[in-house]
């Protein structure tokens, strides 16, 4: 009885120092996360330049890393700083009067009356939905400002992070096997199902940072180029607006081009309009069908219906992060669920049909083994 209340008491004090320390992480969750998702995506990389440079575990995470800020954490820094920039200046513009969001849906509106009429049907006040829309482009642009200013003004903490998470990559890139390992012999799950386990969220990692962010990357580059080719202000803005969307299935960047298709439409220009709609259609459309499986795999592929409600749900959980991290939450829920019904579905099959005969019970019931009994 002693021995017991001693493993108990030991298990609970582990649990609750557990939770202290994951409380205790907290304010570092965005810099650890993204940390992680680093040395998984970099890891075939490092296993790469140590066919290279042999076993040397500091300097191959050193060159791992090295690659990683030159190819993504430098060029989305400067991306995420000119889209600041455009975002003070759109919102600027706005407050100063030179772009009025207003004008342009009631231009739509004079241009195409049938688009009220139609709303009108189903008895949707067209003036409503202007006002909303206003609303929300003048929000976003002022969201963006904010950002800017908090940017600004916390500046420290914005490069601290930065620094932490940089830190953190190195060392996961250099131990990140012995981590495995140590929480392989941690976890009291069964090592087998344990490499699974660990083997399938490296999977889910990769495929839902590196394949969803690549495949938004591209669909938001394809939109701001063809901004660009048509003389739309504010490219890149636009450009890295697709790119967020775009990470929402079914809808994705045509939130932001239809719209300007329309207007283009609506001012006369209808030569842009069409190009825009065509381009639209089937390069940027396409495009998501066209690579997801490239990118992300047959296998770790969610529903669109799935990617949508956990990308909405992980925004609202965990903010900017959710982009990533809801996904990654669903596609681990269902590969957890999916073990599960591998291992103890089989198993249950196994008991009910071992395929050498009868089960017990079924002997039980016939004849024979009841005069054996």
């Amino acid at each position: 009885m002693y021995a017991k209340l001693e493993t108990r008491t030991f298990l609970a004090m582990l649990v609750g120092v557990s939770l202290a320390f994951v409380l205790l992480m907290k304010p570092f969750f965005g810099p650890i996360f993204w940390a992680v998702a680093i040395a998984l995506i970099f890891h075939p990389v490092q296993n790469l330049v140590a066919k290279w440079l042999g076993p040397r575990p500091n300097v191959n995470a050193l060159v791992t890393l090295t690659v990683c800020m030159v190819i993504v954490i430098i060029p989305v820094l400067l991306l995420v700083t000119s889209l600041i920039a455009q975002g003070v200046e759109l919102y600027q513009q706005i407050q100063s009067g030179e772009i009025r969001p207003g004008e342009y849906i009631d231009r739509v509106n004079q241009s195409f009356p049938a688009i009220q009429a139609f709303l009108a049907q189903f008895d949707i006040n067209f003036a409503e939905i202007r006002d909303k829309a206003v609303s929300l482009f003048v929000g976003g642009s002022q969201f963006m400002a904010k950002q800017a200013l908090g940017i600004g003004q916390n500046t420290f903490q914005f490069f601290m992070g930065l620094a932490l998470m940089v830190y953190l990559a190195f060392f996961l890139l250099r131990d990140g096997n012995q981590l495995v390992e140590l929480l392989i012999r941690a976890l009291p799950l069964g090592d087998e199902r344990e490499r699974l386990l660990f083997a399938k969220f490296a999977e889910v990692t990769r495929a839902t940072v590196k394949g969803n962010l690549l495949i938004a990357i591209i669909q938001g580059a394809l939109g701001g180029l063809i901004f660009w080719i048509l003389g739309i202000s504010g490219a890149l803005l636009w450009g890295v607006v697709m790119a967020i969307v775009s990470l929402l299935p079914a809808i994705g960047a045509a939130i932001v081009w239809v719209p300007v298709a329309i207007y283009l439409a609506a001012v006369g220009q209808l030569v842009s309009a069409t190009v825009l709609t065509i381009f639209g259609v089937l390069v940027i459309g396409l495009a998501d069908n066209l690579l997801r499986p490239v990118f992300v795999g047959r296998d770790t592929k969610l529903p669109d219906y799935i990617v949508l409600l956990s990308t909405l749900g992980g925004i609202v959980m965990f903010g900017v992060n959710g982009f990533v991290m809801g996904p990654l939450v669903a596609a681990l829920f269902m590969a957890f669920w999916g073990i599960f019904i591998r291992e103890f579905g089989h198993e249950a099959q196994t008991v009910r049909h071992p395929g050498t005969g009868p089960m017990p019970e079924d002997e039980n019931r016939s004849g024979p083994v009841d005069r054996k009994v």
